[in-house]
């Protein structure tokens, strides 16, 4: 399900859509393109649009693999809020899956809870480097929320000579 909920006035850019899909991992591709297309507007650069891209990447794959251990249920769902507030991008994505024992210590670079899948331990930190802020709220037995922001567009450089 997409749902475009809301869209303004140019000057003071504000849209928001919802996606929910299942927790699959062939559909981390389809939320990261998803993404991509709704950023667009802004003309992001192509580092841009890549660090977004990865970041939502390792966010869906973590529900996927972490939330819902991998079980590729069409009933588990991952959801997927993205907001643009002037060109401030602002995702949200959780899941009803397992959550997060420790929060802090699943953040340290190269942790991970499933070193027999030859997991990195590396997504919560991708997600760090690549977006300006990051956020990570859990509960053992009801999901997780991780909440990104990235500023999108920097100053040209023909603007700063004038």
């Amino acid at each position: 399900m997409i749902e475009v909920i809301e869209k303004k006035n140019r000057n003071k850019t504000t849209n928001k859509i919802r996606l929910e899909f299942a927790a699959v991992s062939d559909n981390e591709s389809f939320a990261r393109m998803v993404v991509a297309a709704f950023i667009t507007p802004l003309n992001p650069t192509l580092e841009e649009m890549s660090d977004v891209k990865t970041a939502i990447s390792e966010a869906v794959t973590n529900a996927v693999i972490h939330g819902y251990e991998n079980r590729n249920c069409l009933e588990d769902r991952v959801f997927m809020e993205c907001m643009l507030k002037g060109d401030v991008l602002e995702v949200e994505i959780s899941d009803r899956g397992t959550g997060i024992e420790d929060v802090k210590l699943a953040m340290e670079p190269l942790y991970t809870s499933k070193p027999e899948q030859d997991r990195s331990g590396m997504g919560f930190a991708f997600m760090e480097a690549f977006m300006d802020n990051l956020e990570v709220e859990s509960e053992v037995g009801c999901g997780t929320l991780v909440r990104m922001c990235k500023k999108i567009g920097v100053s040209s450089w023909i603007d700063s000579e004038e």
